[in-house]
């Protein structure tokens, strides 16, 4: 009998699995390569190389764009290619539980449920699980407490912004931009300022190097383009300022967004919400200067923490081994059957 568990968060930019078996979480990027239009070529970080170089014949796609799932065949070929090459664990008959973003309709929920339940492997159990409450269960909180934590994930397509107590959510947003929309104004900007033209890899490679949430870093880092004017490939050094400059308006939004919430916040969760700090979960979180952004904004201790984009996915593992928390999770055959 197969007792195997895997713990999944589907991310836009990143696919993120722990499986029982082995103890490990795996985290590649969630892309796929097409041939002749439904073939699988590639996956993963093998895939994500590919993009932006492959030719017109190989297709480099994300097949989740939102937080939800944008092309439900591809996303299920690449999903169980990657359990049994990299997972090296039983799929078939295993339990799976699966992580959702919150404000998304019943539909899309569904789609994430019938990844699993619908496809060859025939599980045992398919579980789902609202993002914001596992990835307060990542990070150490007893999300069952009656206490007051607010939450900030910001990943590559969507930022949630949600306040949770008693294992539910009392107030959730959530906003669809993210680390890619800091990459699309990095490249209007240096397209605008220097009319140099770049891709999407070198400006996310600018985000994470020179990104800051706050002026003031004097770093900088040189890049190729194609210049606008002569139409050649030429070499220039980018100042973290010009980072700064390119994404300040961006990070302005989830601020305004953050403290939009804490107006909405009862004033007892609000009171334990400033007595533990804000925590900011994701791969966006990693920015520079972003925790002191948002204190200085909020007037509101900020907490980052370790692997922050992986923290959903340890809230998982936490749900799905203590009993405590199991009622934090549904199935979504049993609720369209209420």
């Amino acid at each position: 009998m197969n007792n195997n568990i895997y713990c999944i968060d589907l991310g836009t930019c990143n696919i993120k699995v722990f499986c029982k078996s082995t103890g490990k979480i795996l985290n590649e990027k969630n892309t796929i390569a097409i041939v002749n239009k439904n073939q699988m070529y590639a996956y993963g970080d093998v895939a994500y190389a590919m993009y932006e170089k492959a030719p017109e014949s190989i297709h480099v796609t994300f097949p989740i764009v939102n937080g939800v799932i944008a092309d439900f065949n591809n996303v299920q070929t690449m999903i169980f290619a990657f359990l049994e090459a990299r997972a090296k664990g039983k799929v078939h008959g295993a339990e799976y539980i699966v992580a959702v973003p919150t404000d998304i309709t019943e539909v899309e929920k569904k789609a994430f449920f019938d990844l699993f339940y619908k496809s060859k492997v025939k599980p045992k159990s398919v579980l789902l699980c609202e993002k914001p409450i596992a990835d307060a269960a990542g990070l150490g909180l007893d999300v069952n407490e009656p206490t007051g934590v607010m939450v900030v994930d910001i990943g590559a397509d969507t930022t949630e912004i949600s306040v949770i107590s008693l294992g539910g959510l009392v107030l959730s947003d959530l906003l669809h931009f993210g680390g890619n929309r800091l990459d699309e104004s990095i490249i209007s900007h240096i397209k605008r300022t220097y009319n140099l033209v770049i891709g999407q890899k070198t400006a996310k490679s600018l985000k994470e190097t020179l990104g800051s949430g706050l002026p003031g870093r004097e770093e900088s880092m040189i890049i190729v383009g194609r210049d606008l004017v002569s139409g050649l490939p030429i070499e220039l050094e980018i100042s973290a300022q010009t980072v700064y400059e390119a994404i300040k308006d961006n990070l302005s939004s989830i601020c305004n967004s953050i403290k939009m919430i804490l107006e909405k916040t009862p004033p007892e969760v609000a009171r334990d919400i400033i007595h533990a700090g804000i925590y900011i979960t994701g791969g966006g979180s990693l920015i520079q200067g972003l925790d002191e952004l948002f204190t200085q904004i909020t007037n509101i201790r900020v907490n980052t923490c370790e692997s922050p984009e992986e923290t959903v996915v340890r809230g998982l593992i936490k749900i799905i081994s203590d009993d405590k928390y199991k009622r934090l999770t549904f199935n979504m055959k049993t609720r369209l059957l209420k």
